[in-house]
């Protein structure tokens, strides 16, 4: 026998859905007019389209069981829901379907269990779900939620959808802290009431610690305010392509230590703020393909991100990128993709691609806002040589000690210019051979005009100004040439600067073999 219903009276819709739940029955209370029927104006709504929230939760906890041979559950279409739909703490076997419903108070699921719900196309003031386990779909598209969403530590088991979901940050909405108790003895400062995030005014979704099994689908999602994921875990991947995040001067997606199998912020993604995923790891794709990225000061903060494959091939980006100790299996990048400052020290990449030439390398190695950092210009040349380009791989060797020379203090530096100018601190070697063949040509023209006197006049020797020249520069006389023949005149500083030009070469090209013989610090 049915029990009896718990109000003193039901109105015709109220009715309709208390007699339509113990079969799962759907009640549409819609016009068949679009404008009639926008839920933004469900406040706007007749009586006759009017439900209360408490009848709701009364059948979703058993005021009107299932009849044998039917499955129970909530469907209800076009209704504006009066009253706070609260069931938090309570576990409901039935589905949750609301379609085109205007729901003026907040929707709240915390610390419950459910089957499944889906919220399609709503207007919702709040809604929070916090701890909440879905054993199923959490579906929520093409609705508006004003004031928050929160599933911070919810379980999904299924699907995650938001797409076309507009959502908005509460905007100083204290509900949360005014329904907490606290302890008068210790109450809490403002920094564990941030914490806590009872201060929600920047984050549109506050969804740390979330855990979805299924896919989450959230492309064409609008949010004003950010995106709060801290330590989320999207098993099958999360999916937001040409979603719109709007948070300028704070962070439009905060995901420290978030763990997922692929990210989509791609085809015209959009964030205004700074996307953070800081300690991420992802077992696949890491996507900016196509997306557009501004933030005043850091765009991009993926550091001690782990990923298999990183694109950054954004349509537009404005802001630093912060890559630093990360481990990128595959970097697909371009140019573009870093208009202001790169961190990049710490960096290890197995493989790099894309249309980046070596002197957009030199750049982006380069232009670290602190200065000077040798591990990023490592990491490029040991790459360069695993792919066989050693003459690459040299020249980024070059260009380190370039950029190094510049910390170091003055006779340092004029010493690293003097061997950079002979010899290309020992990266172009070649550099020493055209100086010796200069001074060779040089020593061996003057001399030839301006033979030098013979030292010794007791035997007779023939003077050779090729010789003589060579026996000048090599610092250890090999032709007998230097001893036997003196320099007269001003060819007598010739002569002395052949002699130091000889040790000069001769020191430079020891240090440079020396310098590309060592192993390389990677």
């Amino acid at each position: 026998m049915r029990r009896s219903r718990p109000f003193w009276r039901l109105t015709p819709p109220e009715r309709r859905v208390w007699d339509a739940f113990p079969s799962g029955a759907w009640v549409d209370l819609r016009t068949g007019e679009e404008a009639r029927d926008d839920p933004a104006m469900g406040h706007k709504w007749p009586a006759g389209r009017t439900v209360r929230a408490e009848v709701l939760i009364a059948l979703l906890l058993g005021a009107n069981p299932a009849e044998p041979g039917q499955v129970a559950g909530l469907r209800l279409a076009g209704a504006r829901i009066v009253g706070e739909l609260n069931l938090s703490d309570a576990t409901i076997g039935a589905k949750i379907h609301l379609l085109n419903c205007h729901l003026a108070g907040t929707v709240s699921l915390a610390d419950a269990s459910v089957k499944g719900v889906r919220f399609r196309g709503c207007d919702i003031r709040r809604f929070r779900a916090a701890r909440c386990t879905v054993d199923g779909l959490l579906e929520l598209d093409a609705s508006t939620i004003h004031a928050g969403l929160r599933l911070d530590n919810a379980h999904v088991t299924g699907q995650l959808r938001l797409g076309r979901t507009r959502l908005h940050a509460p905007d100083g909405d204290h509900t949360a802290s005014e329904s907490f108790k606290q302890d008068s003895r210790r109450p809490f400062s403002e920094a564990e009431r941030h914490d806590r995030g009872w201060d929600r005014g920047l984050w549109a979704l506050w969804a740390g610690g979330l855990t979805v099994d299924g896919g989450a689908f959230c492309r064409d999602m609008v949010a004003v305010g950010g995106l709060r994921m801290i330590g989320a875990k999207f098993n099958s991947g999360l999916f937001l392509q040409r979603a719109v995040i709007k948070n300028a001067g704070a962070h439009a997606v905060y995901a420290d230590h978030l763990t997922a199998t692929s990210l989509e912020f791609s085809a015209g993604f959009t964030a205004e703020g700074t996307v953070r995923l800081r300690g991420a790891r992802v077992s696949g794709v890491v996507s900016f393909d196509q997306a557009v990225l501004s933030a005043p000061g850091r765009c991009l903060h993926l550091s001690h991100m782990q990923a298999d494959e990183l694109l950054l091939w954004p349509a537009s980006i404005s802001g630093e990128v912060n890559l630093a100790y990360s481990r990128v299996g595959v970097l697909a990048d371009h140019p573009s993709a870093y208009p202001g400052h790169v961190r990049l020290n710490g960096l290890t990449v197995e493989s790099l691609r894309g249309p980046t030439s070596l002197a957009d390398r030199l750049s982006w190695v380069g232009r670290d806002p602190e200065g000077y950092r040798p591990q990023p210009y490592e990491q490029l040349a040991a790459w360069y040589q695993r792919i066989g380009h050693e003459p690459e791989a040299r020249r980024v060797l070059l260009a380190k000690q370039r950029a190094r020379r510049a910390t170091l203090r003055l006779p340092s530096r004029v010493a690293g210019h003097l061997l950079d100018f002979v010899v290309g601190y020992g990266y172009r070697p070649w550099l020493a051979g055209v100086w010796f063949a200069v001074l060779l040509a040089v020593g061996t023209t003057v001399f030839e005009l301006h033979r030098p006197v013979q030292v010794g006049l007791d035997e007779r020797r023939v003077f050779h100004a090729f010789l003589y020249t060579l026996d000048l520069l090599v610092p250890v006389s090999v032709f007998e040439q230097r001893g036997a023949w003196e320099p007269v005149g001003w060819t007598q500083w010739l002569a002395g600067i052949l002699i130091a030009s000889g040790w000069i070469l001769a020191t430079a090209l020891i240090a440079g073999a020396t310098r590309v013989l060592r192993p390389s610090s990677t």
